[in-house]
């Protein structure tokens, strides 16, 4: 017989689903080449994460959040993440969602803080008059919070059953952290546009406009830290690596396919990956991972 509990745990696991469908198909078509044991809880992950960043970023304020109202929301959010992670419960189905895969998976305050503190900092830094220039320094640690812990919750995901050294751990640690920051850095190169525009955060230095030195240190920069990540993909269980290798490959093309636009362009329009050709790299990507070694 089912238990309440188990019941709404499910109840908040299709919620979780339903934020990854209504916000990105491209994650939802990546999460579906996770085994089974790996595909929810990387989705619980997702929907908390994009649950706060929707609310940076623009949604809480056009309900009519004051900005003092906007901080106190997030750290409501906080603070009940950290309460359903004691716990083992929230009456919000995404924080229980994501509380449920914490437990399971390790993922604690060392992961869950940084990232909300770099969600404090859109809050901050969109008071600023103009557009809010984000330095080397500043960069760094958005950049870390926002996506590089991201990675490593989903690592402790797919290594939470695993017996590993510390040598292959490590490695495969950094292997999330520089994945993460290559996600996020094409990001902003893509959303160039919406950030500088309607945000108004210069992610990448401030300016509205990035030069072709500019525009090509940071695809040289993300080609390194996708090269990183990609060397220690077979140390992954073998059942998170076709949809990594997926991920990764398609970042890659998305990069390569930011490589070749005028810069002017980024200031204009979303570059993207068509779907042909995203259904090939996937399926190279499978093919890829079933000629492995388990």
């Amino acid at each position: 017989m089912t238990s309440p509990l188990d019941r709404f745990s499910r109840v908040a696991a299709r919620a979780a689903n339903e934020v990854i469908v209504g916000y990105s198909t491209s994650f939802g078509t990546a999460t579906r080449l996770l085994g089974p044991r790996h595909r929810q809880h990387v989705r619980n992950v997702y929907a908390l994460v994009r649950v706060a960043d929707e609310l940076v970023d623009g949604v809480a304020g056009e309900a009519g959040l004051s900005p003092a109202d906007q901080a106190a929301a997030l750290d409501r959010l906080l603070a009940e993440t950290h309460r359903a992670v004691a716990t083992g419960y929230s009456p919000d189905v995404v924080v229980h969602a994501f509380a449920r895969t914490a437990r399971a998976a390790g993922i604690g305050a060392d992961l869950i803080d940084p990232f909300f503190d770099s969600m404090r900092t859109d809050l901050e830094r969109s008071r600023e008059a103009g557009i809010a220039s984000f330095d080397a320094q500043d960069h760094a640690a958005y950049v870390y919070g926002s996506a590089a812990v991201v990675g490593l919750m989903c690592l402790r995901v797919f290594v939470r059953r695993e017996r590993l050294g510390p040598e292959r751990l490590a490695r495969l640690e950094h292997g999330a952290r520089q994945l993460g920051r290559a996600f996020q850095n094409v990001n902003f190169l893509r959303d160039l546009a919406d950030d500088t525009g309607r945000l108004r955060r210069g992610y990448l230095g401030g300016a509205t406009r990035l030069s072709r030195g500019e525009r090509d240190a940071w695809v040289e920069e993300i080609r390194g830290q996708i090269a990183e990540a990609e060397a220690v993909l077979h140390l992954l269980p073998r059942d998170a690596r076709a949809a990594v290798r997926s991920a990764t490959w398609l970042f890659a093309e998305l990069t390569d396919r930011i490589a070749r636009v005028d810069p002017a362009e980024l200031s204009r329009r979303r570059v993207r990956v068509p779907d042909a050709r995203k259904a090939l790299i996937v399926a190279r990507a499978l093919a890829r991972t079933a000629r492995e070694p388990r």
